[in-house]
């Protein structure tokens, strides 16, 4: 705590007071300073605002440490229902998520932008990162560009107009309307950020820090691009800039484009009345790099291939693109290409030549064409069908088990490190490294996930899976930890300000320390821990669950009324399950084609009425949303939510699993559907069993079934991409496969027509259980698993056995339920922990559902006919939430606790010969409040002094000398610039670059400052290596070469238009020398002049190295050179090198 409130505290609050007194007075101190602090995070209204939440927070705490369980549940409108639990649950895959205030099993994080609920993220989805100066986290959305300061990432979200989606977001700005981003790339030496759209235009755009500098549009708020122009027809799928200071992109079919840097700089110099030719002018100056290369006759792979990635190597003299399978490097100097190569590290011969692969598929057709028979009578067109569907099937089997029509090696992600090393990613999870001229040294593999990013800093490397996971190695590969970051892949990362900004699919943003896992965790998960009440907010919610097995009978009004219309007046959350909504062998064939080829998933109209009906009820439109529902055969869910709610609940997925005849037919089965509501995780499911008395251990095998396998997917995506070819292949064999499957049918060989349907249907469920990329997954556990809250709902078909149906109907009339419980089969199987466990159910006190007469009122309607069924409870609702025991209280470690009010069956409805029943769940959900949480990460990252020593610690630079500070180079000379080491025990890494470039005029007057893009360097200059490692102890050495490059190579539409001379003058550029530790942001400069000169004349001024005469040179031994790119004639000649 700041010693300033804590003396506030005292002057004006009693000294018995010990913690709470200090939560206000910290918000409420009138004291201000002209300059915030860097971990500040309270400013006017927001801090007022957040001071409001944590005492709202707070009060909630204290009323549930202090009321007793009994006296809680009191001040619910109804008693809870006594409940029966069944054994087994929190062990295997029935163990409960792990929930809490912080997660032990990873580093804390900063939520930046917690996770948006999807359905408000569509056409805004966030694809890129990118940090710039370690002030600004640039995104590249959907629609545009968006930008958070640094400064501004512990401070709680804006109000007011924010989008919808980002309420609780870091503040931030937005440019929108725009064809989505689909790269990024941050400039520092002329502080731009570049952005590549998918209409293949590239814009430009000022930090945001620069409009405050500049007075004008202080907030950032009106920022907008300052340069833009179409780069190419297609996406501009990745940019980079070159050591040069020019801009490369690259699009598809393997077309790269070079702009030079002058172009860009003398658009961006033009005055306002010149500027609307700023665009046309860059646009000209293009230099297509693929035509210079093909126009030499020369072809490969690599120019077939979208250019996926672009990358400048650490040397800075290379430039490395690549597609999904092939390689290219080039000289960024010459922009010639030098090397092109595929992913085994094979070089590809750079002439006009056809793909061998390509070659043999086409020899292979020709000679199989060939060979085909042209005629088989015999068989008949319903047999071809039934062939023609079969081959299908397997054609699915065969894409399942190869990945997904690809080859699961396909390059995702693209790096360079700082010991001049390359590192990519690929689909099956395995990391390969390639030295900076592309021969492959190692490859590496952690998981069978997809590789879907990179990033390198330091002496570390971050790799981003498609299941969520992080994990961090050293430059050699060896895995210095890991954890699970995100529910969902992560797509991009990004470093800046000592974070490890991570953007996963799901467009959430969190931020880790780049020290992490490390000492420093341990400390800030301890407060995060203590503060917990802080921001921690409860919510109410109120679920109304009905099921009826309908029968295929249309219900009346009346009867909708009955039993949803009164107990939906107090509910936020309608869900309803629906069996046997549509029968019969025709529907059912029809309905197991359509979920094998994922097509006509919307329902069958019978289902669409059912859902016009209740929607009526419920008054749908006016008080609840529709959200989602999904169909199987007869199987029907659907799921309302109220309009006040409808904010808080989104990221609505379905799932089906048959269970009926080879496990392909839906007669039987489940149909799920998986919400977030106040961030928690919510699955309903609604199931229909096998039937008969003695089908116990099917009905047990059938629920075991739905749990392991449910999987959920977005309604308008149920499967990934390959799937939607898996359609394509099975459209031509559709209609022969319906009219042969009707045809069965109605010659009653209904099972014949099953088994076919079974087979297709196998296949589809391979290819689900797959992993996304065709890799096999590392035995997940169910999804079911990782919910929040389950409930599971429908006609189980659990009977009750040992009872004659005349002994069952007395103890019905005398309404003697507890003795009938006791011949309950789904109370039996669960208590010997056969079946939902964990799973819990209020005690019912209502008649058996199972089976009526229909239309006859009352008990007398059970079944009287000849085979006289016995009554059951068939029609049940089951769940479970986030507690191991039935009492709880809610907190983040047990975020949702649910309670039963009401579970009864409507007797009075007749349309069926089951009855409805319906149960309404009382839930405590405890959420993050993550504006708050975020304020309070910074205030403990700022006040904490274990923290704050830790961070000295690691921040801590390497001490290192040079050898001068002023070089001369004439025609062609080469220096020796020599770095040391003084450290005994750390690591030094060093970057050179190149602040400017000055012009010096004979009168000895130097000109303004001249920087290049990037921080880039002047043509006639070479620096090597720009940047490497130097041991403790050790001296590293980097030789500045002059090179007579006197002429430049203009370009105006494509075509060299002339050739003109370089000023002649002396030229002097200022490197800048930035030396940091292993790991750590923090850096140490040196400055160094370099002078070409022509004339012959000395510098003016002689800087000598400070404490260059105390290096001791018997004791430090040579670097080795980490990375280093020169040319071979001059490491030859170091040892006669000498230094000005």
């Amino acid at each position: 705590m700041d010693e300033n409130l804590n003396n506030s505290n005292n002057s004006n609050n009693s000294p018995t007071t010990s913690r709470i007194p200090k939560i206000f007075d910290r918000f409420y101190d009138s004291s201000s300073s002209s300059e915030p602090d860097e971990h500040e995070v309270f400013d006017g209204a927001n801090g007022v605002d957040s001071a409001g939440k944590r005492i709202d927070y707070m009060i909630q705490f204290l009323n549930r440490r202090l009321q007793q369980d009994e006296n809680y549940h009191a001040t619910c409108l109804t008693t809870p229902l006594p409940e029966f639990t069944a054994p087994g649950g929190n062990s295997g895959i029935f163990k409960l998520p792990i929930r809490g205030a912080v997660s032990y099993s990873r580093p804390p994080c900063l939520e930046v932008r917690p996770r948006p609920v999807r359905e408000t993220q569509v056409g805004c989805f966030l694809r890129n990162l990118v940090c710039v100066d370690e002030r600004e986290v640039w995104a590249g959305t959907e629609s545009g560009v968006r930008v958070w300061r640094l400064g501004d990432v512990y401070k709680a979200a804006e109000e007011g107009n924010v989008r919808e989606g980002d309420e609780e977001s870091a503040p931030f700005r937005e440019f929108g309307g725009l064809a989505p981003a689909v790269c990024l790339v941050g400039c520092e030496g002329s502080r731009m950020v570049w952005s590549g759209h998918k209409d293949g235009r590239i814009r430009c755009w000022k930090m945001l820090s620069d409009y405050r500098d500049e007075g004008s549009d202080s907030d950032g708020s009106g920022f907008r691009e300052v340069l833009c122009w179409q780069a190419h027809r297609g996406p501009v799928l990745s940019m980079v800039v070159t050591l040069y200071g020019d801009l490369w992109s690259g699009s598809e079919g393997g077309a790269i484009t070079a702009w030079p840097f002058e172009a860009i700089e003398k658009s961006l110099s033009l005055t306002p009345e010149e500027r609307h030719m700023s665009g046309l002018t860059v646009e000209r100056s293009f230099i297509d790099l693929r035509s210079q290369v093909t126009s030499k006759g020369i072809c490969c792979n690599i120019f077939a291939a979208d250019v996926k990635y672009l990358l400048s190597d650490h040397s800075g003299t290379n430039v490395w693109s690549a597609g999904y399978l092939s390689f290219a490097i080039w000289d960024s100097r010459t922009r010639e290409l030098l090397k092109a190569f595929n992913i085994d590290g094979q070089i590809e011969n750079l002439s006009v030549a056809m793909d061998p692969t390509i070659e043999e598929e086409v020899r292979v057709k020709v000679l199989a064409g060939s060979k085909k028979e042209k005629s088989q009578s015999s068989i008949s067109f319903f047999q071809r069908s039934r062939n023609a569907l079969m081959g299908a099937a397997d054609a699915v089997r065969r894409v399942a088990v190869r990945g997904a029509f690809g080859d699961d090696r396909k390059t995702e992600s693209l790096i360079t490190t700082i010991d001049g090393n390359i590192w990519t990613g690929c689909t099956n999870g395995s990391l390969v490294q390639w030295d900076g001229n592309g021969n492959r040294l190692q490859d590496v593999q952690y998981h069978s996930y997809s590789v879907q990013c990179l990033f390198a800093f330091g002496l570390r490397i971050w790799v981003g899976y498609a299941s969520g996971i992080i994990d961090v190695l050293d430059l050699n590969g060896n895995k210095l930890g890991g954890w699970v970051a995100h529910s969902s892949s992560v797509i991009h990362m990004a470093i800046g300000a000592g974070y490890l900004f991570t953007l996963a699919n799901h467009g959430g943003i969190r931020a880790w320390r780049i020290t992490s896992p490390g000492p420093l965790d341990n400390v800030l998960r301890k407060e995060l821990d203590d503060k917990e009440f802080l921001y921690t907010k409860l919510e109410n919610v109120k679920i109304l669950a009905g099921t009826w097995n309908v029968g295929q009978e249309r219900a009346t009004h009346d009867s909708l009324i009955s039993w949803l219309g009164s107990a939906a007046t107090g509910a936020d959350i309608v869900v309803v399950g629906l069996q046997e909504v549509e029968m019969g062998a025709g529907f059912l064939a029809m309905s197991a084609a359509k979920e094998s080829m994922q097509v006509g998933l919307e329902g069958s109209s019978v289902g669409q009425l059912w859902l016009d009906m209740i929607g009526k009820i419920l008054d749908e439109g006016s008080t609840f949303q529709r959200v989602g529902y999904r169909q199987l055969a007869g199987l029907l869910i659907m799921v309302w939510v109220r309009n006040e709610i409808r904010s808080h609940v989104g990221d609505i997925d379905i799932a089906a699993v048959p269970c009926g005849f080879g496990r392909a037919i839906g007669n039987k089965g489940a149909v799920g559907l998986r919400m977030r509501v106040y961030d928690r995780i919510l699955c309903f499911v609604n199931c229909h069993f096998a039937a008969h008395l003695e089908a116990v251990n099917r009905r047990n095998a059938d629920f075991d079934h739905v749990y392991r396998t449910m999987f959920f997917s977005r309604p308008s995506n149920l499967l990934n991409s390959a799937s939607g070819m898996v359609k394509y292949l099975f459209l031509p064999c559709f209609i022969g496969c319906i009219m042969y499957l009707i045809w069965l049918v109605y010659s009653s060989r209904l099972l014949l027509a099953l088994s076919i349907a079974a087979g297709v249907s196998s296949s589809i469920q391979v290819l689900r259980g797959a992993n996304v990329n065709g890799t096999q997954p590392m035995v997940p556990m169910p999804e079911l698993s990782e919910a929040d809250m389950v409930v599971f709902l429908g006609d189980f078909n659990y009977r009750l056995d040992g009872i004659s149906y005349d002994e069952a109907r007395d103890f019905i009339s005398q309404r003697s339920f507890d003795w009938l419980r006791e011949k309950d089969q789904l109370q039996a199987e669960m208590k010997s922990g056969n079946v939902f466990q964990g799973m819990r159910e209020a005690v019912i006190s209502f008649p058996p559902t199972y089976k009526f007469e229909k239309n006859q009122p009352g008990l007398a309607g059970y079944d009287s006919g000849e085979k006289k069924r016995i009554p059951a409870w068939c029609d049940r609702i089951l769940y479970r939430d986030s507690c191991s025991t039935s009492v709880a209280t809610c907190s983040l470690d047990c975020p949702v606790v649910a309670s039963v009010l009401q579970y009864d069956a409507c007797m009075d409805v007749t349309d069926s010969d089951h009855k409805p029943v319906r149960c309404i769940f009382n839930v405590e959900i405890a959420r993050v409040d993550n504006s708050i949480r975020r304020q309070e990460f910074g205030e403990i990252m700022g006040s904490n002094e274990k923290i704050r020593q830790i961070l000295v610690d690691q921040s801590k630079v390497p001490e290192t000398i040079v050898s001068t500070n002023n070089i001369i180079l004439q025609n062609q000379d080469t220096s020796v610039l020599r770095i040391t080491n003084k450290s005994g025990e750390d690591r030094a890494l060093y970057e050179i670059i190149c602040e400017g470039e000055f012009t010096i005029h004979e009168s000895g007057k130097v000109s303004s400052n001249h920087a290049c893009g990037s921080f880039g360097y002047p043509r006639w200059l070479e620096v090597s290596p720009r940047n490497g490692i130097i041991e403790p102890d050790h001296i590293g050495e980097i030789a500045v070469h002059h090179d007579e490059h006197q002429t430049l190579e203009e370009f105006v539409d494509g075509i060299p238009q002339n050739w003109w001379c370089e000023d002649a003058r002396d030229k002097e550029v200022m490197l800048l020398i930035k030396v940091r530790g292993g790991c750590s942001t923090e850096t140490k400069t040196h400055r160094i002049r370099v002078r070409h000169s022509i004339s012959g004349k000395k510098m003016p001024i002689d800087h000598k190295p400070k404490n260059v005469n105390n290096t001791q040179s018997s004791v430090l031994q040579r670097a080795d050179f980490l990375g280093n790119n020169c040319p071979s004639d001059v490491f030859a000649q170091l040892q006669n090198l000498h230094t000005p």
